[in-house]
């Protein structure tokens, strides 16, 4: 299980989320396979693999959580039969369907006023308030993951073209466009905020913390619950809320499906079209309330 998290690593470029999911997965399914008197990769068996998800579905966790725990099974036996270690017993394992909550998503008028408030904030020229206000404009208008926002360097900033390189899940490099708005946060930060926060070793980090560091994830997630707390709707109020409402105004501004995706760095076209259905059901609501015949 180690050198498949080792390989994992290696081979694939996971991040450091998804090997740590992957390891928390493999633990559980060691205890279980040990209580169950089994020692070695050759006592591996489909039911044992079926009991364990069993198991964890008696425990309460959610669909998306066993289903993600299958995943990780049939990944490690798969790489235990490339590698001739062991048997694909988790070929045949099967995933729960997991349900899919429609993310959250803000509207125009709230994120307008959302923009209100770190802009005012930004003009009494507080480096931390002008960092902000970049920070969210480039997650709403460049759709990125908090992980690329945080990890951006000032040679990967392209100020004449509007884009800025980011590395996306899986190590793939792509070219994000942002907005005139975005522009302007970015300049006045790096001119007014960035150089008062810099320090010797704060390096080329675009996005700097009270202490001259790079900003960790932890800092924009506090940064998105705080804007976040006075807009409407479900869903988690973090970072990647942003992200969301970028890919649903685009949609819902006549963006092609295709570009969007390109846009979010998703593999697949399906994960993007979750924001389809976010779209279809915004206009349910739309008609519900407004058609007299709803």
């Amino acid at each position: 299980m180690a050198e498949y998290l080792r390989a994992l690593d290696r081979e694939r470029a996971a991040s450091p989320h998804t090997i740590r999911s992957y390891r928390a997965d493999l633990d559980d399914l060691m205890t279980h396979l040990e209580a169950n008197g089994a020692s070695t990769t050759d006592s591996l068996e489909l039911e044992l693999l079926r009991d364990w998800l069993w198991a964890a579905s008696n425990r309460g966790l959610a669909a998306s959580t066993i289903a993600r725990r299958a995943s990780t099974a049939r990944g490690f036996t798969a790489w235990l039969a490339r590698t001739g270690t062991g048997p694909d017993a988790a070929r045949r394992l099967r995933s729960p369907k997991a349900g899919r909550s429609l993310p959250r998503v803000v509207s125009e008028t709230e994120m307008s006023s959302l923009f209100e408030g770190l802009q005012s904030r930004a003009e009494t020229g507080d480096p931390i308030a002008l960092r902000n206000l970049a920070v969210v404009e480039l997650l709403y208008g460049g759709a990125m993951r908090v992980s690329e926002c945080c990890a951006i360097d000032l040679p990967d900033l392209d100020l004449d073209r509007r884009t800025v390189r980011v590395l996306g899940k899986g190590g793939k490099e792509r070219t994000v466009p942002f907005g005139r708005p975005a522009e302007r946060a970015i300049v006045d930060y790096l001119h007014r905020g960035r150089r008062e926060l810099a320090v010797d070793d704060s390096g080329d980090a675009v996005f700097l913390g009270a202490k001259g560091r790079r900003i960790g994830a932890r800092t924009v997630y506090e940064v998105a619950r705080r804007e976040l707390a006075d807009t409407s709707g479900g869903g988690p109020a973090g970072p990647h809320a942003f992200r969301h409402t970028a890919a649903t105004h685009l949609l819902d501004g006549g963006a092609d499906l295709r570009a969007v995706q390109e846009l979010l760095g998703h593999a697949s076209l399906g994960t993007t079209q979750i924001y389809t259905h976010v779209s279809a059901e915004r206009l349910r609501d739309a008609y519900r309330l407004a058609h007299p015949r709803a």
